[in-house]
């Protein structure tokens, strides 16, 4: 488990971790490898490649671009089976717990795990949980779920508890791509300080201060994406692995 005990150690020595996620669909190609190369060296502690929806990608050409050009571990985020690819350093092996899609549940697992076994991928089983974001979001209409109450944490804090009780590695709160409201710090205060595993946070984080309150809240790692497509704002990189590592020892 080389990328997670790496992943655990980034939360020891920095506090928590900043991690970038690619999505294939916007960006390809040149502009692509000049976007990894930007990461490098800006405090990204790794980049996580994939979508709930690809419409005209070549997903493995993706990875293949990113671990090439990348410093970082390259960690697959899939949103569905066909986002598998051995030039990956890992993959999130996720299961959407806060539905009740069977598909989605146990059912892509069932399809993908022989393929991840072939290509030697190290798996990092994570509990992924949508959150109400003030609007529906691709992975909430593609996956036909329903996200969890955002005034509910209890309700999130069981789910959690429940994946660690499963022998999953992490838990993932996201409010999904272009949220209008991310996860709120209360809810990820609730659920960190239920549960024992590492607690991801993504979606509608738009601002350096945005990620670093998460972080205050308890979030291990912080993720972001859509903010990072418009070229204005790749300056906000290195900010944003700031005010992630704003705990960090030495």
């Amino acid at each position: 488990m080389k990328i997670y005990r790496y992943l655990l150690d980034v939360v020891k020595k920095k506090g928590a971790g900043y991690l970038v996620l690619v999505d294939p669909d916007t960006r390809r190609g040149d502009d692509l490898a000049i976007f990894v190369d930007r990461l490098n060296g800006s405090g990204v502690d790794a980049v996580l490649v994939g979508g709930s929806l690809l419409v005209d990608s070549s997903f493995q050409e993706c990875v293949r671009i990113v671990k090439e050009h990348s410093d970082i571990p390259v960690i697959i985020f899939p949103g569905s089976v066909k986002q598998v690819s051995g030039d990956a350093d890992a993959i999130l092996f996720i299961s959407l717990i806060s539905g009740r899609n069977p598909y989605y549940l146990f059912g892509e697992h069932v399809i993908a795990a022989p393929m991840i076994k072939r290509l030697g991928l190290e798996v990092i089983s994570t509990g992924y949980m949508l959150v109400e974001s003030g609007r529906m979001t691709t992975a909430e209409y593609i996956s036909n779920t329903k996200p969890l109450p955002s005034d509910k944490p209890e309700i999130a804090m069981v789910h959690a508890l429940a994946a660690q009780y499963m022998g999953m590695k992490m838990v993932y709160l996201e409010a999904g791509s272009g949220a209008e409201r991310s996860v709120s710090e209360e809810m990820i205060s609730s659920v960190k300080s239920y549960i024992d595993i590492p607690v991801i946070v993504g979606g509608g984080i738009r601002t350096p201060e945005d990620a670093r309150k998460k972080v205050m809240a308890g979030a291990d790692f912080v993720v972001t994406g859509n903010i990072l497509n418009d070229n204005d704002n790749i300056d906000l990189i290195r900010e944003f692995a700031e005010a992630v590592h704003f705990k960090k020892r030495g």
